[in-house]
């Protein structure tokens, strides 16, 4: 069986696709989903499924939408879906493998390659992190009208995929791809307009690449949109970055000595 929420939700047996259609159970198994191999308290399921206006029926329809589940499960081998969604203390638990569940997986991935860059393997770090990346099909959950407590869940997860990609392109940036990252660092310097990392990860790249007046002007920039949106200066790391690339600071062209980005 897979399990699926960085993309579409997807819960899919063999070939066969078992996500239920109704709104309702969708956002049902989404929210459990993202509570994998944890107990949900059927308190919060309602909170998740009405926030604050649940009808009368509230539990009883919610029972109802967890037997719309099991009867999904119920299309693969029954000793898999008895343990798949079990009631436990008031409560509910989708149990998943991690193997099985993208989530989980990203997350492996991430791990190792976190692992291959603090022992100094920058190429396995970057494939690694390359595999996690390459899990998610679009934003979290994008077909499911999700509720209060899953959105918490959703700003995470965005959130974490961002530091994996900053991850990568640190990687990157220590095996010497400072020319192939231009154009996606131009991009997520756009799209990030008051983002330290990128912005100091687009300049190291560009003046690799023998661009340091453009990293100049990308410091330039930043410090105006640092300004007129937030009201603040970049912080020490980054100003003595700017310095250092002004100044053609010999240890910045020594790809293996890259300080860590701010």
């Amino acid at each position: 069986m897979e399990m699926g929420v960085l993309g579409s939700l997807v819960l899919v047996s063999g070939r066969v696709d078992l996500t239920p259609s109704a709104p309702k159970p969708r956002q049902l198994l989404a929210f459990l989903m993202l509570n994998a191999n944890r107990m949900v308290r059927a308190s919060d399921c309602i909170k998740e499924l009405w926030d604050s206006h649940p009808p009368k029926s509230s539990m009883s329809t919610l029972q109802t939408y967890v037997l719309h589940i099991r009867q999904a499960l119920r299309c693969t081998a029954a000793e898999v879906h008895s343990r798949t969604l079990v009631t436990q203390n008031h409560g509910y638990q989708l149990n998943v493998a991690p193997h099985s569940f993208d989530r989980f997986r990203f997350t492996y991935m991430d791990r190792l390659g976190q692992e291959a860059a603090a022992a100094g393997r920058f190429q396995q770090a970057s494939d690694r992190f390359s595999e996690a990346l390459a899990l998610w099909r679009g934003p979290a959950l994008q077909d499911v009208r999700t509720g209060p407590l899953s959105r918490t869940h959703l700003v995470e997860l965005e959130e974490t995929r961002k530091c994996v990609l900053e991850r990568r392109i640190e990687a990157d940036l220590r095996v010497g791809r400072h020319r192939e990252l231009l154009d996606e660092l131009a991009a997520l310097a756009v799209q990030h307009p008051t983002h330290e990392n990128i912005h100091a990860q687009y300049m190291l790249a560009l003046h690799r690449s023998g661009y340091r007046p453009r990293a100049v002007t990308v410091h330039h920039a930043l410090s105006s949109a640092l300004r007129d949106t937030l009201g603040i200066e970049p912080t020490p790391r980054m100003q003595d970055l700017y310095e250092a690339i002004k100044s053609g600071a010999p240890e910045l062209d020594v790809p293996a000595l890259t300080p860590r980005t701010v």
